[in-house]
């Protein structure tokens, strides 16, 4: 957290009580467009044939390339239209109550600023082409729409039985590093990963990660860190699937993973389906792209 500008205890001046804020997107410069059209070019060299469908047809839905960063005012009518979501501006980092309720209300929050020219290759704080290049597409899929309120709804509850940490793994490695299996072989679904040239590549090919089979006990337990590529990614059937997985009452397995110890990122379980047993060659070597 130490890395992130954006953070804020309370809502700063000019925020809603729910945190939101104006997009403003007529203040946005020159530079700040142009950074979001390389980005954008950027990863449509990268993404088609990787990205899972549902992504790429949101991608067109959305029309995210008209030039330069998205104005919301135009891009919400089309979303809304589909699933009932919208996207809305905060500040930075919101508090997870803040955050639960967006979600569970469909609406998903986002951060206004965008990376410098000289952060294209990485930024550990999420600004808008994470946010909304990487997260918004998805939301036009009706069965992760549904995914998406119904975690938020699951974040409400898991707070108040102090299960955040293990959510919060749930969220890690489907939201934001999931892959799925497509017709053609594996697919990425994830915004860190589709929001990332190099990430877009290590999840899929790398023979240093584990890719092993979605279990929900299992990814709840599983530790993760924030500020490299992943040593292992889980690997869901469908959006449907995942979609059925959260609309189940979790309290059993709050229950059975009381008191047991989070599980180290590169363990692989007798019990895992294991699609690559991975080499974790980039992580002996240090990680933070190691050559």
């Amino acid at each position: 957290m130490s890395d992130f500008e954006h953070v804020f205890e309370k809502p700063p001046e000019g925020a809603a009580a729910d945190w939101t804020i104006p997009q403003n997107w007529a203040a946005y410069t020159e530079v700040e467009h142009q950074t979001w059209d390389t980005l954008y070019a950027r990863q449509m060299k990268i993404l088609p044939g990787r990205a899972c469908d549902a992504f790429m047809r949101g991608l067109d839905a959305l029309d995210l390339n008209a030039g330069g960063i998205p104005d919301f005012d135009v891009i919400n009518p089309k979303l809304q239209a589909m699933t009932g979501w919208t996207v809305v501006c905060v500040p930075g980092l919101v508090p997870d109550e803040v955050f639960f309720d967006h979600l569970a209300n469909r609406r998903f929050v986002s951060g206004q600023f965008i990376r410098k020219p000289d952060q294209l290759d990485y930024l550990q704080e999420p600004d808008i082409f994470h946010d909304v290049f990487g997260h918004v597409p998805m939301l036009t899929d009706p069965d992760f729409a549904a995914y998406m309120e119904a975690y938020g709804k699951g974040g409400q509850r898991a707070a108040g039985l102090g299960m955040l940490p293990n959510l919060a793994r749930l969220y890690w490695y489907t939201v934001e590093f999931g892959l799925m299996k497509e017709a053609d072989g594996l697919r990425i679904y994830g915004a860190g990963i589709v929001s990332s040239a190099t990430e877009s590549v290590f999840a899929l090919d790398d023979p240093s990660p584990n890719r092993l089979g979605f279990d929900l006990e299992r990814v709840m337990r599983t530790l993760y860190r924030i500020d490299d590529f992943q040593q292992v990614y889980f690997v869901i059937d469908s959006l449907e699937a995942l979609k059925d997985e959260t609309l189940k009452d979790f309290g059993p397995v709050y229950a059975a993973l009381k008191g047991k110890d989070g599980l180290a990122i590169e363990t692989v379980l007798p019990t895992d389906q294991v699609f690559t047993r991975g080499t974790q060659a980039y992580a002996q070597r240090g990680g933070r792209f190691a050559a």
